[in-house]
């Protein structure tokens, strides 16, 4: 198992795209920390009825004293942190609408959980990464970012500013042999984004018609490259946004 002796911390693990990116991470050998504002125990403990290495921990990724508690917790139960995905993110509540109706309020909760989380968490781990001479992170974009999509400006900002921490962090860590890289998936039909019927009906079409591979995306299509990332394997590869999308972005 590649990431056998390795400890994972997923954030917005409970549900969709982050739970399968934990279930995969422990499927792969690793401890998996499944980090998430709402209750992830139960997952947790079905993967160690599995087998695997794997705690809960309450986690709101925009609270500095939350993150740090985390991590520290997650030192105290496995002895180090090798991996960190930032999935965490407002995501399955988007609405369709004009810049000029997003309220201040909500653009800086955007913001604050969809780029200051992931600062939030890397700066928490990244001294323990420095320490050992290696470390995979690994940042959940999204496709819109690449596109500009119009109509969610808080949410295509919050991305970009993730891919481009990504690139830039990718350079300070890069010494200590830290990777930075992310994975920006198209629209994927989690568990938010098949509840949010309003915004499925009007992009899930117009998604898929824009596809190499003309069919729905789903959380499973995303864990690989996460995986793949996280693992030795890509020991050579940082500050890369990798599009796993059906082929509807082409960089």
């Amino acid at each position: 198992m590649k990431l056998e002796g390795k400890t994972a911390i997923v954030t917005g693990a409970a549900t969709g795209i982050g739970l399968a990116i934990a279930q995969r991470l422990a499927h792969d050998g690793a401890a998996v920390v499944l980090a998430d504002v709402a209750d992830a125990e139960s997952h947790a403990a079905g993967l160690r009825a599995g087998g695997a290495r794997a705690v809960a921990l309450r986690t709101d990724v925009a609270d500095e004293d939350s993150v740090s508690n985390m991590v520290e917790r997650t030192i105290e139960e496995f002895g180090r942190v090798d991996v960190l995905v930032n999935n965490a993110a407002i995501a399955a509540t988007i609405q369709l609408r004009s810049f000029e109706d997003i309220t201040v309020a909500e653009w800086r909760r955007m913001q604050d959980v969809n780029a200051m989380g992931p600062f939030l968490c890397i700066r928490a781990v990244s001294p323990h990464m420095r320490a050992q001479k290696a470390g995979r992170i690994v940042n959940i974009t999204s496709g819109t970012a690449f596109k500009g999509a119009p109509f969610m400006l808080d949410y295509v900002a919050s991305k970009g500013a993730l891919m481009t921490m990504t690139r830039a962090l990718a350079r300070e860590l890069g010494p200590a042999f830290v990777t930075v890289n992310a994975v920006s998936p198209g629209y994927t039909l989690s568990e938010g984004n098949l509840a949010n019927e309003a915004f499925r009906e009007t992009y899930r079409e117009a998604a898929i018609a824009t596809r190499a591979l003309p069919r729905d995306g789903w959380p499973a299509d995303i864990v690989g490259a996460v995986a793949f990332l996280a693992s030795d394997d890509a020991s050579f590869i940082s500050g890369q946004i990798l599009a796993v999308d059906g082929g509807s972005v082409y960089h």
